[in-house]
């Protein structure tokens, strides 16, 4: 294990990403298609800053149950409850109510869990104000993915920015699933995550795309490898850099999901965390196994790449053409033992 690590360091293990790109091709398929599944059968459960609503927070009783609350909130003639733990309160989130409806969700709380009427606090949040905060939210992400594509164009070439682009929208996409399997809230504290995963991973990409650059820039028309090989040895020269970034980043991460929201109950830091948390992993195999194959399928049909991969193709067949042949050869003059041996296999002695 330890020779196996020095390797990776020193960039000597050339791991074949881009020649199982069937294969990445594929499980990114099916990941995606299982998290457009998800958002189109449960949906994405939006917070109540993006659709509008009515939030109470009071302080947790010592026996007091999800149930409980979820059931106190609805007998005080409440349709929609979601029931949160925050840190030492309860968050519950409901439709929104007007002015006469919300005091006497108030007394309620106060009521069942013998508390002030003041003790339980209460924002309500219009739709409208909801709506123009996701609006802001896509525009961002627009903007985002714009100012992308301009700045990889310029610094690199359309192609990478195509393939970082489809990359991001990946990670995009499996990200938002999970959050519609497991029922996670979207908060903008998860935007804010979407758009923080973004960042890294388009890090992650620069990184690689950058090693190629630097690799394929000094291929010739004689080089004696291809844009993949080259694109592959750029990639097994910044492996162990990526997935030490990804570790060191995920290890925080990971502290907060796990420790902070189950031991404290911090829900806004979860909102945040499971986006993070995701996209870092997300992130950090799209730039190997989606961005790069996804980069050497577009440059591959380039005349210049198409002729040198013909060329090597063609050296490379020569090459073991000869190997095979000159295994075949009888052996020739030869003497052992104090013996001659000739062409037609007789010996003869000296």
């Amino acid at each position: 294990m330890p020779g196996i690590i020095s390797r990776l360091y020193r960039g000597d293990i050339n791991i074949d990403f881009v020649g199982k790109r069937k294969l990445w091709y594929g499980l990114s398929a099916l990941l995606m298609i299982v998290s457009i599944v998800g958002m189109v059968i449960h949906g994405l459960n939006l917070g109540v800053e993006f659709k509008g609503g009515s939030v109470f927070d009071f302080p947790r009783a010592t026996n007091s149950s999800v149930e409980e609350v979820r059931t106190t909130i609805k007998d005080a003639g409440v349709h929609q409850v979601i029931v949160q733990e925050a840190g030492p309160n309860w968050r519950v989130t409901t439709e929104s109510l007007d002015t006469n409806e919300v005091p006497k969700v108030q007394q309620a709380v106060a009521d069942k869990y013998h508390l002030k009427a003041d003790d339980v606090s209460t924002q309500v949040i219009g739709a409208t104000w909801g709506g123009e905060v996701m609006q802001k939210a896509w525009i961002g992400l627009a903007v985002f993915m714009l100012a992308i594509m301009l700045y990889l164009s310029l610094a690199f070439e359309w192609r990478m920015a195509l393939a970082a682009i489809v990359a991001l929208v990946h990670d995009l996409v499996i990200t938002a699933g999970i959050y519609a399997w497991s029922g996670f809230e979207v908060t903008p504290a998860t935007m804010l995550g979407f758009l923080t995963i973004l960042g890294y991973s388009l890090y992650d990409a620069v990184v690689v795309f950058d090693m190629i650059k630097e690799v394929t820039g000094k291929i010739g028309t004689s080089a004696k490898m291809t844009y993949t090989q080259a694109a592959n040895n750029a990639l097994s020269h910044t492996l162990i850099r990526s997935l030490n970034t990804s570790l060191v980043a995920i290890l925080p991460v990971a502290a907060i999901l796990f420790i902070g929201t189950t031991l404290l109950g911090a829900g806004t830091l979860k909102d945040l965390s499971l986006a993070l948390f995701v996209g870092m992993i997300v992130g950090t195999y799209s730039s190997l196994c989606v961005a790069t194959p996804i980069l050497v399928t577009l440059k591959e049909r380039e005349p210049q790449w198409r002729k040198l991969a013909e060329r090597v193709a063609q050296r490379e067949a020569s090459v073991a053409k000869a190997a095979a042949a000159s295994a075949k050869q009888p052996v020739v003059a030869g003497s052992q033992n104090g013996v001659a041996t000739t062409d037609d296999g007789k010996r003869k002695k000296r």
